[in-house]
């Protein structure tokens, strides 16, 4: 599967921003879509994932309250809706795909995107 992200940019503290990520050649390989952020000085961490086919998303503590991932299927595309972000959600924020549902570990995505950064500052 070939993962394609976007919808990063620079934002004030308090803004939302929603990143969009478009999978091509999805397969069962790919039956598990997640989203991770890097940010400067520190390790990639996990933000949120869900499956294509089961209603049932798992977040990072990063994320929860404040993001929502969501997925459309007839686009191949997952989204990431960030609201009331912080200077500390600044980090460029991968896509990956894995056919181990409910994984939050790097090491079970076998397919990433090139990453789209986000910069929260006022």
């Amino acid at each position: 599967v070939q993962l394609q992200a976007s919808g990063g940019g620079l934002v004030q503290p308090g803004d939302s921003l929603r990143l969009s990520c478009a999978a091509s050649g999805r397969t069962f390989s790919s039956a598990y879509m997640g989203w991770f952020r890097q940010a400067p000085g520190k390790d990639r961490e996990f933000v949120a994932g869900m499956s294509w086919f089961y209603d049932s998303p798992y977040y990072g503590d990063s994320a929860k309250g404040r993001f929502t991932i969501a997925r459309d299927n007839g686009k191949n595309t997952v989204y990431l809706q960030m609201n009331n972000l912080e200077p500390e959600d600044t980090a460029v924020y991968y896509c990956a795909a894995t056919p181990v549902i409910g994984s939050v570990h790097q090491r079970d995505f076998d397919s990433w995107g090139q990453g789209t950064k986000v910069t929260v500052s006022s």
